[in-house]
């Protein structure tokens, strides 16, 4: 990945954070991206030398594009991009759950993810190269209960990426998706909107996947030959059998 021009959103905490780590020490050169400027300083003052930051929400469709046309001119030409950003919000039935939850998940995972590829996507086509990895989740793959609409926004990511694919196939740009499990960052305190209690107990008894395990996932599907396109990889703990079946310790 040495001098490639790699763009992560959601770099701010994470598997964003996480990856971006891993691709540094790969060499590449980074565009990182988030909605909280602080983090993403923090982040830039942690790796070193030097990346461009794009401090955007990736809902607002306006400020995608414009975030990315004020790019420096040498920057513009994205040879990987990294579509990390995404939320969960709540655990609820749907016939409990909040409208604002929903709007936040679909916008954030499904809308946000569009709006970055189609902003990316220009320079890619001109040039017949590039590389897209999304990230989806487990949770695309299969419903769990009561969460019918995150599940629904990640299974639009996978379809949107087998979409992609076929259309970009001609063009040689390389689409693919991994869809991780259960993975200990900050995404649960997110979802239950920081109820530190209940957002532990979902990693309790569990051998979690760290965010440098999916990090390093991603680098390695980065890095295979430009003939070879890994399309969908799953990545669960062992002790995960599937999005709801779960081995616990406390439970054996």
């Amino acid at each position: 990945m040495k001098n490639k021009i790699v763009l992560i959103t959601g770099a701010t905490s994470g598997i964003g954070w996480a990856t971006a780590l891993e691709f540094k020490k790969a060499g590449a050169k980074l565009i990182l991206c988030g909605r909280r400027k602080e983090r993403l300083e923090l982040l830039d003052n942690k790796l070193g030398g030097e990346q461009k930051l794009l401090n955007f929400d990736v809902r607002d469709k306006n400020e995608v594009f414009k975030s990315f046309e004020s790019l420096p001119e040498n920057w513009k030409d994205i040879d990987l991009l990294i579509n990390n950003a995404g939320n969960a919000h709540g655990l609820d039935p749907v016939q409990s759950a909040s409208l604002e939850d929903w709007d936040s998940m679909i916008d954030g995972n499904v809308k946000g993810l569009m709006y970055v590829t189609k902003a990316i996507l220009p320079s890619m086509i001109k040039r017949k190269k590039g590389h897209i990895i999304n990230l989806g989740s487990i949770a695309g793959k299969e419903v769990y209960p009561n969460g019918s609409v995150y599940c629904s926004s990640k299974a639009a990511v996978d379809f949107f990426t087998r979409g992609l694919r076929i259309d970009l196939n001609p063009l040689g740009i390389r689409v693919g998706a991994i869809h991780p499990g259960l993975v200990e960052t900050e995404f649960s305190d997110v979802r239950f909107k920081g109820d530190k209690k209940r957002a532990s107990a979902v990693y309790q008894g569990m051998e979690a996947l760290t965010a440098k395990e999916v990090a390093s996932s991603i680098l390695y599907m980065a890095n295979v030959p430009e003939k070879v396109t890994i399309a969908d990889m799953i990545i669960l703990p062992t002790r995960q059998a599937n999005s709801y079946i779960n081995n616990r310790k406390n439970s054996l």
